[in-house]
């Protein structure tokens, strides 16, 4: 497990974009296919049009290349539609896919979100295609990833909680919050109460992990990770048993001991 301080949030951003960048342009050299875990919210705002200038930039092959969002909002048992004001396909078209040039190669058939309807296919394609060769994470709050939220551990074991599969789950109220706040322009209202999340099984199947917190609140989640072990009580936390895993942090907004 690596930590790297970053001096703010534009150098967190271009370090986070550079190493996924590294990871796309390495397989995309060699012809093989490689598979990036995509995350959303206000921490990758900057990293995505960055990593889009580099794939331009330097004229990466895209052909080969799959994306795997983390999680999607649901109301009623389905997606919400793309128009919905929160919804994460249309973040990523607009912070990411617009960006890149379409002679590159990437298809919007092979940009992947999962589906409340039918979630375990998301784990069924992914473990299909070769799993994740890197996972880009934020961390809630409360040390959620994806959405993934906190359990006791009276009520689940480590074990159980990190074979969790892609499924629908109902967000937190500090998730709710915190989502509102940052993202909704404090209209708790349209913040859907739940979403479809990759779990936690394919997200820590992945070869690379990759976090990246630039909120003063994620000291506290971060710190508690740092000086503890993997507890489903914090599921951020797990990432310190994987053999490659990295967090970068903003030093002029988080410090970490």
């Amino acid at each position: 497990m690596k930590w790297l301080a970053a001096e703010n949030y534009h150098e967190m951003s271009r370090l986070g974009a550079e190493k996924i960048y590294r990871v796309i342009a390495e397989a995309s050299r060699a012809r093989r296919r490689v598979n990036i875990g995509f995350a959303t919210g206000n921490t990758m705002l900057e990293l995505y049009p960055m990593l889009a200038e580099m794939l331009n930039r330097n004229q990466i092959r895209l052909d080969l290349l799959s994306t795997y969002n983390l999680d999607e909002y649901v109301a009623d048992g389905h997606a919400v539609p793309h128009s919905h004001p929160l919804s994460y396909y249309t973040y990523m078209h607009e912070n990411l896919f617009r960006h890149i040039d379409t002679a590159l190669g990437l298809t919007k058939e092979r940009i992947h979100f999962p589906d409340p309807e039918h979630p375990e296919a998301f784990d069924a394609e992914l473990e299909a295609g070769g799993g994740l060769d890197l996972q880009l994470l934020g961390i809630g709050f409360n040390g959620h990833i994806a959405f993934n939220e906190p359990m006791s551990e009276s009520e689940i074991g480590a074990a159980e909680f990190a074979a969790l599969p892609t499924r629908i789950i109902s967000l937190k109220e500090l998730t709710i919050a915190t989502n509102s706040r940052l993202t909704a322009g404090g209209q708790s209202k349209i913040v859907p109460r739940q979403a479809v999340t990759m779990g936690m099984k394919p997200i820590l199947a992945a070869r690379k992990m990759l976090l990246l917190a630039c909120f003063p609140e994620q000291e506290k989640p971060l710190s508690a990770m740092k000086h503890g072990r993997p507890t489903p009580e914090l599921p951020a936390s797990y990432m310190l048993e994987h053999p490659d895993s990295e967090i970068i942090y903003t030093a002029d907004q988080i410090t970490l001991r």
